[in-house]
């Protein structure tokens, strides 16, 4: 490890900034560099630069709105910089109140960008500013989380100069604010790549060269030799367990030599040094000498094949789910109409707005604090203690809420690396990933072939079904293997079918690693569901919905794998209910239209115990801390805490702070499977009571718990296994225009069972349908033969910009859970999961082809262009 001088000083650069006249003396690739790492400036984000796609670090330059990451020092030397920092407290207020009140951001990563986009135009357009003009002039910029909706909705009330009042008050089915969110949209709340603290070093990763290959060498010596850098740590200097993961601990934190890599986001070095362009300068410099091998890309030939594309991992099937109930052949022989359709669905990048950011502190005491954005903290613990060979207890993880994450950030990506460096070289490291980094390394939804045999009587009542799934997996288990687990459990989608028989298989390859992507394999097999659904509609001559109405589960009747469903499935009628006088109005106005219904899990069930914790704590100041185990990632499970503790302890909410770090024992695992709403309210709850029970008193911590402990295996050998606590359901009805191909609105029903906030449940539904038209039509992240992406840009990705998103308009149906808190249903992933499927059949409508793959259009939500992709037989 090596010390070296950094060179000598560049010609400082001077510009007026918020006010006041700066200097900047270090290096730096462009302004935004300069405003966050040597100004503190941090309102502004860096979610891709250089790029330049996102808009996230939009600022002023002498009045205009400028991507910042896209100006040189040189430009900026002698001009007026302004940030949200600059501006008037009560004009920064006035924007903070708008977005708050109108749910206009969620994760809030983008959302200063946006507003300073807006005060620009605005401040040129005032009162005449559209929605439709600001809906083009925000194609600068990206956000994962809302759909766009209410930002449009919150650009509206400022152009015309209307005041908001950001409401925190109120318990359960309170229209309050979201937590936090008045700072969070003027970018004073902090993300982990804004932390600082003395002494901090930076570090950045070395990425493999080829999917798979032997690693013969790394050199580390010229990365060492290069300016400011401190160290370069490898596998050598791993002191515990090489391998991590969420259920198999397969994925290596760093490629050995005499390893093989695996995929292109093997990590096999991290250059530490003492600026963050000094570890990226240096991180190409660790030469690696490699022998390449034979990518195995393409998963049907992988299952057979007799190499294995993982290194020390035999075989290449990861695994494999099958069930089946009833005479199936039997049933499609005696079937009236039979359809036998083959469906592939694509590969998809998350797209969140924040790349994955780590910051690792030694303790006095010898251990650690971690600051993780990741989806489960307590996983995050344990697996970085076991990285570093010591007992769980020296780490500790605080979460920082994060930027999106829509389950790419389940697994680690760059913690435990980051963990590792701060443990050796006792000094604070912080690791963010650029775009590109983050693009190759974290987990991405998985593309499937889904193969369906389905039938109905003369009457249109479904028979039997047979359905045979394949989804790459990539090279690491990550939680592929309960993603084809849920893809074969929901193959049935909604419906009753009496003979059912269904197999998936995860395999395993050498393409990006596939995980939790919203959805979560329910939203791949309902897109087959639905579309062999809507050809037999056709065969029988029924009408979609006259179709779904009488295929619908009702209570008492089985799903997908045997399960006798409760009461609670009364919503997947009652959402079908709820849209038949718009879908009755659509098709009256001779609208090309579209009917999709979904169901999705809510919890992780499959006879997991599932137990969430919370503490209330009384201070004697009056303030109350919840703390409870989920991630907040923008879908407002800190507001969901908050309102329950308003609703059991009768206090006002501005006394409520919530607090998820592990000092406590209170883990339940990662913040998925639609769960943390459901699972944080029971929890808070509970304490909420014990603290009433126990006299609310001061500096004492009054636990709770909510346990889920009654599900069972969906391969438990038993008939009737109760696979999952909770479903949700939704209906969603696409509206397409007949001469210009444009989907003029959708209408999305949602059962929620309870709706704990009613504007952020809006806001949740408006952003799972932009995710899922752009899953529909535009999205996707393929890969070569050679297992290397070829769509490395935010915009090539396809996701659909503000004014390509036609008008959503949420409805939410409250028709309670069993045995559930307050009777709440999940509602993050269920948003997606009928949206493709509805896209799909109001293409039909319009002309008259079946679609088969995804995704089917041009990238745009209307007019939809190349309408003949994806064309079935």
């Amino acid at each position: 490890m090596v010390a070296i001088e950094t060179s000598e000083q560049a010609a400082p650069t001077r510009f007026r900034l918020n006010g006041r006249l700066v200097e900047v003396r270090d290096p730096h690739p462009h302004l935004l560099s300069a405003l966050r790492e040597e100004l503190g400036v941090t309102s502004p984000k860096d979610g891709c630069a250089p790029s330049g796609q996102c808009g996230c670090c939009t600022v002023l330059l002498d009045g205009k709105a400028q991507v910042a990451c896209l100006v040189s020092l040189d430009k900026a030397q002698g001009r007026t910089v302004t940030t949200l920092e600059g501006l008037d407290p009560a004009e920064r207020g006035r924007f903070a109140a708008a977005f708050a009140a109108t749910g206009a951001l969620q994760c809030g990563f983008c959302t200063p960008g946006i507003v300073v986009r807006l005060k620009a135009l605005i401040d040129k357009k005032g009162a005449d500013l559209t929605r439709e003009e600001a809906s083009r002039h925000l194609g600068a910029h990206l956000c994962r989380c809302t759909g766009y909706t209410k930002i449009l909705d919150a650009a509206e009330l400022l152009a015309r100069g209307g005041s908001a009042v950001a409401e925190e008050r109120g318990g359960i089915g309170a229209r309050a604010v979201k937590y936090e969110s008045l700072g969070r949209a003027v970018g004073e709340d902090r993300y982990v790549d804004d932390l600082r603290v003395p002494g901090m070093l930076h570090a950045a990763v070395r990425l493999a060269d080829h999917a798979r290959a032997e690693v013969l060498s790394i050199d580390t010596a010229p990365a060492l030799g290069a300016p400011g850098v401190v160290a370069v740590l490898t596998a050598a200097d791993v002191p515990g367990q090489l391998r991590v993961g969420i259920i198999e601990r397969d994925w290596p934190v760093f490629v050995p030599v005499g390893g093989r890599t695996s995929y292109l986001g093997d990590v096999l070095a991290l250059v530490v040094a003492e600026s963050r362009e000094a570890a990226r300068a240096a991180a190409p410099l660790v030469a690696v000498r490699y022998r390449p091998l034979r990518p195995l890309c393409d998963p049907l030939e992988a299952i057979g094949d007799a190499e294995d594309a993982v290194w020390q991992l035999p075989g290449n099937v990861l695994s494999r789910t099958a069930y089946r109930r009833g005479d199936v052949e039997a049933a499609l022989s005696g079937s009236s109409h039979v359809v036998h359709e083959v469906f592939e669905t694509q590969r998809v990048e998350h797209a969140f707005l924040e790349p994955e950011s780590t910051l690792a502190v030694p303790t006095p005491e010898g251990g650690l604090r971690v600051y993780s954005g990741g989806q489960g903290v307590w996983d995050d613990r344990d697996q970085i203690a076991s990285v570093l060979g010591i007992p769980s207890d020296r780490v500790v993880v605080d979460q920082v809420s994060n930027g999106g994450a829509f389950g790419g950030k389940e697994d680690m990506s760059n913690q435990a690396q980051t963990a590792l460096a701060a443990f050796l070289l006792r000094r604070p490291v912080k690791c963010t990933f650029s775009r590109e980094e983050s693009l190759l390394v974290h987990p991405k939804r998985h593309p499937m072939r889904l193969e369906y045999h389905a039938g109905c009587d003369a009457a249109g009542r479904l028979t039997g079904l047979r359905a045979r799934i394949v989804g790459d997996s990539g090279p690491y288990a990550s939680v592929g293997m309960k993603v084809l687990e849920r893809a074969a459990g929901h193959a049935c989608g909604p419906y009753a079918i009496p003979a059912v028989d269904v197999e998936a298989v995860a395999v395993r390859t050498n393409n990006p690693v596939c995980g939790a992507f919203r959805g979560f394999g329910s939203n791949q097999a309902q897109f087959a569901m639905e579309g062999v659904l809507d050809r037999l509609a056709e065969l029988a001559g029924l009408s979609p919905y006259e179709m779904r109405r009488q295929n619908v589960l009702t209570p008492g009747a089985l799903f997908g794998p045997g399960q006798v469903m409760d009461e609670g499935c009364g919503g997947a009628l009652a959402c079908l209910e709820a849209i038949k006088p718009r879908y009755d109005e659509a098709v009256a106005a001779g609208k090309a239209v579209g009917l999709g219904l979904g169901i999705k899990n809510s919890g992780l069930g499959n006879g997991v115990v599932e137990v969430a914790r919370a503490v209330v704590r009384f201070s004697g100041s009056g303030e109350v801390e919840v703390r409870h185990c989920w991630t907040e990632m923008g879908q407002g499970v800190h507001t969901v805490a908050r309102q329950v503790a308003v609703e059991e302890l009768g206090i006002d909410a501005s006394r409520v702070r919530v607090v998820v770090d592990t000092t406590r024992e209170l883990g339940a695992g990662q913040t998925t499977g639609s769960r943390g709403t459901m699972m944080a309210a029971g929890a808070v709850a509970d304490a909420c009571r014990a603290a009433l029970a126990g006299g609310c008193r001061p500096e004492v911590d009054y636990l709770g718990e909510h346990r889920v402990d009654w599900t069972s295996s969906i391969d438990a050998g038993v008939a009737h296994p109760v696979v999952h606590s909770a479903f949700s359901y939704a209906a969603q009805l696409v509206v397409m225009d007949r001469l210009s191909g444009a989907i003029d609105k959708v209408v999305a029903v949602h059962d929620v069972g309870r709706a704990v906030n009613p504007l952020l449940c809006e806001g949740q539904v408006q952003g799972a349908v932009h995710m899922g038209l752009g899953y529909a039509l535009s999205e996707e992240f393929p890969a070569d033969p050679e297992g290397r992406p070829s769509h490395m840009t935010l915009r090539s990705l396809g996701i659909l910009r503000p004014k390509d998103v036609p008008p959503i308009e949420p409805v939410l149906v409250e028709v309670p859970q069993p045995r559930s808190p307050y009777g709440i249903k999940g509602m993050g992933e269920i948003g997606l999961v009928p949206t493709a499927g509805a896209v799909a059949a109001a293409l039909h409508d319009l002309d008259g082809r079946w679609r088969t793959t995804l995704p089917m259009g041009s990238g745009r939500a209307g007019p939809v262009e190349g309408a003949s992709q994806g064309e079935g037989s």
